[in-house]
């Protein structure tokens, strides 16, 4: 019999988990009366006619008029991310949970009701690219303009697409690669912090959390990742991918359909193009994620806009904002404005704000 392997959750996954476990049913009739008070965000898109909407994990996908005023756009407890296909329809996404959950499902939502399209955790459990372990945890979904959507699995560290029949395959797997473990061992105070921080090697095997999608201008599919335990600094990678590409494994010898555009960022969490080509990167601290999810200290995220490089593959980029507080997800409003998640995993303090 073949032993199946799950990761341990990163705290994103676990805080959508616990909102699932204790909100209950009732949960999610009370928030079709009230839209009021954000509790933990993830994903956030400009709608059309310029309004935003959230993925709010206690309570579903939130709509933000240009006015500021909230309303329940669709009832969708664990929502981690949202992508609109046009005025008052949108697919999204759910994380974290066992297969088998009713977790890790992709929805489609029309007129506000949200109704199953794919199963995301069944196929981490029969097909799992990324073998031998297990962990489905759908974070970031966007539309395709031809059909079907992509999905950034953070558990499962691939790319998924999903046509509009719901069938389900799998685009790029992100690599595993030798990481420091300097920002780990400073974190907790080594030397005399814990002996099992503080006794690991200078390096150790990171995962390629890939927490985030966006289609480029050149119909490209880039993928931002976080960097798992030891959680680095200044090791997280944006990597493209060329359209169409099928079954990549991205960071392997002889695979040319993906490489690494851009490096040197510490837990990316969100990419986001604008209409002039820039690509927006989000990193969730620059202490890392354990700041934030292990810590409970955050120090301060970052913005950045990156641009091509004059005739090369690579990105030149600078910071457009800088301690932010648990940034999880930009976006880009009709008349160019950039907004961005702050205090996002603190219910009651989690909100949507214009970056000056």
């Amino acid at each position: 019999m073949s032993r199946v392997i799950r990761r341990p959750r990163s705290a994103l996954a676990m805080l959508s988990i616990a909102v699932l476990m204790l909100a209950g049913p009732t949960a999610a009739s009370a928030a079709k009366a009230s839209a009021g008070e954000l509790g933990m965000l993830f994903g956030l898109t400009t709608a059309p006619g310029g309004s935003l909407l959230v993925a709010d994990a206690t309570q579903g996908i939130v709509a933000i008029d240009t006015k500021g005023n909230r309303t329940l756009f669709a009832a969708l407890l664990g929502a981690t991310d949202v992508s609109t296909v046009g005025a008052g329809d949108a697919y999204a996404i759910t994380g974290g949970g066992e297969p088998g959950s009713g977790e890790a499902m992709l929805y489609r939502i029309s007129k506000g009701h949200a109704s199953v399209v794919a199963d995301l955790g069944a196929f981490e459990e029969t097909v799992n690219p990324d073998a031998p372990e297990i962990n489905p945890n759908p974070f970031d979904v966007e539309v395709l303009n031809g059909g079907g959507v992509l999905v950034a699995d953070a558990g499962a560290n691939d790319i998924l697409y999903v046509d509009n029949k719901g069938r389900i395959d799998w685009v790029a797997t992100l690599p595993e690669e030798l990481v420091s473990t300097a920002n780990a061992k400073a974190l907790f105070g080594c030397p005399a912090g814990p002996p099992d921080i503080c006794g690991l090697p200078d390096e150790i095997p990171g995962q390629a959390v890939a927490t985030s999608i966006a289609i480029g201008p050149d119909g490209a599919v880039y993928a931002g990742e976080l960097k798992g335990f030891p959680a680095p600094t200044g090791e997280s990678k944006i990597w493209r991918i060329e359209p169409g590409t099928l079954h990549a494994r991205c960071g392997t010898e002889g695979e040319t359909r993906c490489s690494v555009v851009g490096d040197g960022f510490t837990s990316i969490i969100d990419l986001q193009f604008g209409p002039d080509g820039t690509l927006y990167v989000t990193e969730l601290d620059e202490a890392s994620w354990a700041a934030v999810e292990i810590l409970q200290a955050p120090t301060g995220g970052t913005i950045n806009a990156c641009e091509w490089e004059s005739g090369s593959l690579s990105f030149a980029c600078h910071e457009v904002a800088t301690g932010l507080m648990i940034p999880t997800a930009t976006a880009i409003g009709n008349d160019g404005t950039l907004y961005t998640t702050i205090w996002s995993l603190v219910p009651g303090l989690a909100d949507v704000v214009a970056v000056p």
